[in-house]
């Protein structure tokens, strides 16, 4: 019996449901920008990737000149 007294003091279901607007507007805001962030991090991310694999190549051009003149 203590156990539903306890969870209803966090629970509230308001009787006018209008009162849910704002939480459905901030719900919405926030995933929009988790949605973006992620976005841009997997761009920064396959900007970065690009960046090594092309140092890479770089580094692999330079050790395959060395040996050959050697």
């Amino acid at each position: 019996m203590s156990k539903w007294l306890v969870i209803s003091l966090f629970l509230y279901f308001p009787e006018d449901k209008t009162e849910y607007i704002p939480a459905a507007i901030t719900s919405l805001v926030f995933l929009i920008g988790a949605i973006l962030t992620m976005r841009f991090i997997i761009k920064v991310s396959k900007k970065e990737a690009q960046k090594a694999k092309e140092q890479e190549q770089e580094i692999m051009k330079r050790l395959n000149d060395t040996n050959e003149n050697s």
